[in-house]
């Protein structure tokens, strides 16, 4: 049976959700270095991964705003001119509290936290009523209002999120701005406790959404592990790089050469499950000291590659302080992940999600019961 991980080995030995999503009140006991998340549709996997970027970037209003835009939920961030008179439509965050409640509902707040790898950590979300005021030197500041009415036009609701450092108070209408950019980048002053790099279940976009991460590690040692990473797939790749700019006319593209080929050619090119390793191994080497957070693991990648694939995981997580979270409903990841585990000792957890009713219960695997499960072919998906 595998020990239980030292709390001050990963920066989230444990994680509590509470009101978030379709989350109503979900503990989790114990977390990898690599952590492995199953379970059936809706029972809030992603939801999960969502949670831990929210925590680890401070609900910055770019990382909300993403999050929401991702999952076609930002069309409620218009325009001021636009937007209705309708109370409703000044609370665009609605669909992260659970229930999906309407601004005039009394509902639970967001909190999300972990007894952390140096320290407790924890955040919170909730929305208050304010009135604007304007000081003596014409800036508008904020003031606490009690027993707000929706028709007093006056007051202005806002997002109010603390963690154990600041409370922040947002409008609602500084989300809006996002919608307006072409390509919205985080505010330099947005403070986040580590990096954080989601990879979606699509690859994390085209190559051309990736050159920022390959800006942060070209001419550095940790060019080698995409090239390593990339041959677990094609072993004739020899080296990886990205061409082109941030601008319309020539956007960012990823390049590889190969033994056989004369010339260098777009990586798209090597299919799907290249440029799928590609996206995953590129974002972990960013995350130094942080968070990795892997949506659909086995999307692109065919069984066989799948256990180098984790195996190469594992150990960057070690060697780079990264922890990783991913989902799946595969059993050929599964199955890998588990023989990878067996590799690592202490490193691999793989945590089962169960909806029962409006409750979701998590089962934790530990390395060696992992095992079991996979030698037994026991369901976990």
């Amino acid at each position: 049976m595998l020990k239980q991980l030292s709390a001050n080995s990963v920066h989230f030995p444990d994680l509590s959700i509470k009101g978030f999503r379709g989350i109503k009140d979900l503990s989790i006991s114990r977390l990898g270095r690599v952590t492995l998340i199953t379970g059936k549709n809706n029972t809030g996997k992603s939801s999960i991964l969502e949670a831990l970027r929210l925590h680890v970037e401070n609900a910055a209003p770019y990382t909300i705003y993403s999050i929401l835009k991702y999952r076609e939920e930002s069309n409620r961030f218009a325009d001021e001119e636009a937007r209705s008179a309708d109370a409703e439509d000044m609370f665009p965050v609605s669909t992260l509290f659970h229930g999906f409640p309407k601004l005039s509902d009394d509902f639970a707040p967001i909190a999300i936290s972990t007894s952390g790898k140096l320290h407790p950590m924890k955040l919170t979300m909730h929305v208050e009523w304010f009135t604007e005021e304007d000081d003596p030197e014409g800036f508008t500041t904020l003031s606490p209002l009690e027993d707000a009415s929706l028709e007093e036009l006056e007051i202005v609701p806002a997002l109010v999120t603390e963690t154990e450092e600041r409370r922040q108070v947002r409008r609602f209408a500084s989300f809006s701005r996002f919608a307006r950019q072409s390509r919205p980048r985080p505010r330099p002053h947005d403070r986040v406790r580590m990096p954080c790099i989601p990879v979606s279940p699509y690859g994390g976009g085209g190559t051309d959404m990736l050159g920022p991460l390959w800006d942060g590690i070209a001419l550095t040692d940790l060019e080698k592990h995409l090239v390593e990473a990339l041959r677990i797939i094609d072993p004739r790749i020899s080296a990886v790089s990205m061409v082109g700019d941030d601008t319309p006319r020539r956007s960012r593209t990823a390049i590889a050469r190969a033994d056989n080929i004369l010339r260098p050619i777009q990586l798209r090119s090597f299919g799907d499950g290249v440029n799928r390793l590609f996206g995953i191994v590129l974002s972990l080497v960013n995350a130094g000291e942080g968070l990795l957070l892997i949506d659909e693991f086995e999307n692109g990648l065919h069984y066989s590659v799948q256990l180098d694939a984790w195996r190469m995981i594992f150990r960057l997580a070690r060697d780079l302080d990264v922890q990783v979270f991913a989902t799946s409903h595969s059993w050929d990841a599964i199955e890998a992940f588990q023989l990878a585990a067996t590799e690592t000792p202490e490193d691999g957890v793989l945590v089962r999600l169960t909806r029962r009713g409006d409750n979701i219960i998590p089962t934790v695997f530990s390395e060696g019961e992992l095992a079991v499960v996979t030698r037994d072919k026991i369901e976990v998906r």
